[in-house]
């Protein structure tokens, strides 16, 4: 694998002869030949820009108009650098050219060589205040109406000189003069990467607890859990009449009831009294309704139906 084919730009094959070539097209507009990279760059002069890109066009064979761009260079007397980016469908072939410019001094157009220049100087007029001169649709494109200053400048702040909303009271947008918060005025550079003095919370973390870092709260511990008594409860039990547990006044009477329970039970022949002293149930199956007798709660016993005997049979 060669170096060419590892390159991560687009591959522009190289020329041999071509600085050479340009340099007799242009004559006394060529300032200068930068070739880097692979890359070649021509620095021409700004009032012959139209002159130039009409030469590589039709002489050269640069037949497109990529794109014009912007750089701005504060420290310099000619701040702006302004940029054509122009490439050959024949030759499979880019070329940048560049020219020098300040906010007073125009740049001529050249939407006479390519119409399309007409909306990329707009964008760079836009952006970087760059006048150009020639350009008969010279307005802002990509900001909005009313807009002041040029955003790509490096001297522009960051939040513009006026803000725009909408006013309820006027039914309309309005623009306004830029009011910060001072919270965002105090802005603190000092980042925790380089040394400050404070640590930021969760911080601490890393390195145990460091000054100005909240403590914190520890989880509280999870109940304890009541274990089993291995001590195994025993079931009271009454072995005799006399144990209820009731007292002694309850376990003398029963001492006087269960002889005679137990003597007349034995005289009916029943079934032996349990243990416990006390009363079998008599089942279900067993029980009889009682019978009421005419002595009993004032109601009669029916009387039974008395049979006649027919006459001629007490006869015979």
């Amino acid at each position: 694998m060669t170096e060419t084919t590892r390159h991560s730009a687009p591959l522009v094959p190289v020329i041999d002869g071509i600085a050479e070539e340009l340099r007799a097209l242009l004559g006394a507009a060529l300032i200068e030949i930068v070739d880097a990279s692979d890359e070649l760059t021509l620095i021409v002069a700004r009032d012959a820009i139209a002159g130039v890109l009409t030469a590589l066009r039709d002489d050269a064979g640069y037949q497109q108009l990529m794109e014009i761009a912007g750089v701005d260079y504060p420290a310099r007397s000619e701040r702006f650098e302004i940029v054509y980016h122009l490439l050959s469908v024949t030759r499979n072939h880019r070329l940048r050219v560049k020219l020098s410019t300040d906010e007073v001094n125009p740049v001529p157009s050249v939407t006479g060589v390519w119409p399309v220049a007409g909306w990329l100087e707009r964008e760079v007029y836009d952006m970087y205040g760059v006048v150009f001169s020639g350009n008969r649709d010279l307005r802002r494109i990509l900001t909005d109406y009313g807009f002041s200053g040029h955003p790509q400048r490096k001297d522009f702040p960051l939040t513009g000189y006026v803000e725009m909303r909408y006013s309820e009271e006027d039914k309309r947008v309005v623009y306004e003069p830029v009011k910060l918060a001072q919270d965002f005025r105090n802005f603190d550079f000092m980042s925790p990467w380089e040394g400050a003095a404070y640590v930021l919370p969760g911080d601490e973390k890393a390195h145990g607890e460091a000054p100005g870092a909240p403590t914190p709260v520890p989880a509280s511990a999870p109940a304890a859990v009541a274990k089993p008594s291995a001590e195994v409860k025993v079931v009271k039990t009454t072995d005799k009449p006399e144990h209820t547990g009731a007292g002694a006044n309850a376990d003398k009477a029963a001492s006087r009831r269960s002889p005679s329970v137990k003597k007349g039970s034995a005289q009916a022949g029943g079934a032996p009294v349990p243990a416990g002293g006390g009363m079998t149930e008599t089942p279900k199956s067993s029980r009889k309704a009682p019978v009421k007798t005419a002595g009993e709660g004032g109601a009669k016993a029916p009387a039974k139906p008395r049979v006649r005997k027919p006459k001629n049979e007490d006869k015979a």
